[in-house]
Order: C-alpha cells, then structure tokens, then sequence
C-alpha cells in the first residue's frame, strides 16, 4: 500500500524526471531543426512533413536514449532538495528505515522500466521506419549494403550466391542456386543476372542454365530467360545495422532467426540491439538505487555537488556500455554478457553505495 510519503516521493520523481527530459528534448528539437533547416527549404519540404514524419517520431526515440541519464539526473537533483531541507532526516527519525523509503524510488523506476521496454521494442521502431525514410529522403543519402560475395542460406538444402547487388535496379549479378539432399548436389542453377519482378513478385533470371546432377548422368538445360521463386527479396539485400532499430521485438526475432539461416556473419550486431532493449530498461533500478544512496546525505557542496556526482557515474555508465559492445564486435565475446556488464557492474557499485548511505 502507497502511503501520503510514497505517493509524495513518486510525484517529485515523475514529475522531475518528465519536467527535465522534456526541456532536453525540446532544446534538441532546436538544435535539429536549425542544422537541417537548409535541406528543408532545399527541398521544400512541407510543415506537415516536419512536424508529423520526423519531430512526432523523433521524440520517442530521444527520450528513450536519454532515459536512464535523466532518471539517475532527477533523482539525485530531488533528493538532494529534500535532503537540503532535513526532509530525508525527518522521515528517517519517524522511525521509516532507509530500506522503506526506497521503496517509492522504486515504484516510479518500475514504471520508467515498462515504459523503456514499451518504447524500446513495440513504439520506436515503428517510428523509425517513418523517421529514417524523411532522413533518406530529404536529410541525408541512404547508406545501402555494398557487400559482394554473398553466400546465403535461403531454405534447408538450397544456397544462393551473388557477386553483386546492384540496388538502383534491384539486379543481383552473377547468380547461381545450389540445392542439396542428405549433402548431395543435385541440382545448380548458374545465370549472368537476376531481376526483380514487381508485378510477378518474382526473380526473372537471365542466360541461365541448369544442371541436375543424376546418379547415372547429368542433364542439362539452357535458356535466356526464366522466373523463379525464392525466400529472398529485394529489401534483404538493402538492410544496414540502422534498419534493425525499425524492427519490433517479434520481428526482430524473426529476423535473427533469418540471419542464422543465411549464415549471416555480423549476427552478434543484431543479437546487441535484441539484449539491449530488454537490459536497458533495467538500468533505471540500479541508477534510482545509487542515486538516492547518494543524494540522501547533506552535504557541504549542495545539489551541485551531488548532481556533479552523478554526470560522471552516468558518464561512467555510458562509457561502459559502449566499451562492452566493442568486445562482442571486434571479439567473441557473448552478446548477452556484454549487454548486461554494465548493469553487473554498476549493481556491485550500487550495493556499496547503500553501505555507505545514512541508516
């Protein structure tokens, strides 16, 4: 049961929090605007536009990423006003343990968590796909996947190879298909160049031919055009890492899976953004919980201080996260661990910190 002190807690939290994240987004809003505001008139592009496909899902993507910063930013700018004023000395001497009064600091992380995890995987990346469509458009050139030599999976038992995908004509060059049973070749399609067809929804493959490879004899077949169906489109050739942020977490998922068909290389990346999204919202706990262990004790320098404090444990925290990734990417490290090493870390931080905070 919520008592007038939680309830008086969670509103200072919330209430921070929301005030601060939306002043940041705001002013980032401005900064934003006034460094794309030539390619806008360039351009011409229309209010709606502006205001609609890129501000309206520019917002939600910002305020997640900076969400744990302004949660750890709020709770030690609020606790440390309490503290100034013996607010926090004047619950303690009525007999409420610190342990208790950190329960409404974590009711409101709670909340901040669901948020985090409702943005992160089912909000932002619908708003993104709308987001980076207006940046491609009208920001900034598209960055389209250049890889040559591809090997793909496409099916248990049937290989694609590409030299090249040219993705201004969707025109994959030098294409073959393989397909095995029980590890035996018995068929390989080889053409010059393959063609998406829109309105077949097919590959028309070009100057091909096709060897089917019998236990007695071979046969083989020629011809200089023919459709052919396959688990493999157009848009799989265009994805970069950015594109995986415009996936859902079910789709996200189902795209990995994908990946680990293909023989996809670079799938510690996506497996990255899978873990990141569900460890993220985690962090707003263990930053709630050092914040007040630290904020909770009057101190000479003020909130000042305290919030110096905090930047550089934030700072610190970002810092680490981004260290842990390059360990998985130029590494073997394990995708998971390497997302939730931060948090470890900053737990056994934590737990030292309540050590030292008032009683």
């Amino acid at each position: 049961m919520l008592k007038k002190i939680d309830i008086y807690i969670i509103k200072k939290f919330l209430g921070t929090f929301f005030f601060s994240i939306m002043l940041i987004i705001g002013i980032a809003i401005v900064f934003d605007f006034s460094e794309n505001l030539d390619d806008i008139i360039e351009k011409q592009v229309s209010a709606k536009e502006v205001i609609f496909d890129y501000y309206f899902n520019f917002i939600p993507y910002y305020v997640n990423l900076f969400l744990f910063l302004f949660v750890f930013i709020s709770v030690i700018f609020f606790t440390s006003k309490m503290a100034a004023k013996s607010e926090i000395i004047a619950i303690l001497s009525t007999g409420i343990s610190f342990r208790r009064l950190l329960y409404p600091y974590f009711v409101s992380a709670f909340v901040l968590a669901i948020m985090s995890l409702i943005l992160g995987n089912f909000i932002i990346p619908p708003a993104n796909k709308v987001r980076l469509k207006f940046e491609g458009d009208y920001l900034r050139h598209r960055h389209y996947n250049n890889e040559r030599n591809m090997h793909k999976q496409i099916s248990p038992g049937v290989y694609l190879y590409i030299e090249f995908y040219a993705v201004n004509t969707d025109i994959a060059h030098k294409f073959s298909i393989e397909k095995y049973e029980n590890k035996r070749l018995v068929s390989k399609l080889v053409s010059t160049s393959a063609r998406w067809d829109t309105t077949k929804n097919k590959w028309n493959v070009s100057n091909y031919y096709i060897r089917e490879y019998g236990e007695k004899e071979d046969i083989l077949k020629y011809g200089k055009s023919i459709d052919t169906a396959i688990n493999i489109y157009p848009e799989d050739f265009k994805r970069t890492l950015t594109d995986i942020t415009t996936l859902d977490y079910f789709e996200l998922n189902d795209f990995i899976a994908e990946q680990r068909l293909y023989g996809t290389k670079n799938i510690d990346a996506f497996l990255l953004e899978k873990y990141r999204r569900l460890a993220f919202p985690f962090s707003t706990f263990i930053l709630s919980f050092i914040g007040v262990s630290l904020a909770s004790r009057k101190v000479k320098g003020g909130t000042g201080l305290n919030i110096g404090i905090g930047l550089l444990i934030s700072f610190m925290y970002i810092l680490f996260m981004q260290i842990s990734d390059q360990f998985t990417i130029k590494g073997n490290f394990p995708p998971l661990l390497s997302v939730w090493t931060p948090n470890i870390i900053f737990t056994i931080v934590a737990y030292f910190v309540y050590r030292l905070a008032p009683k």
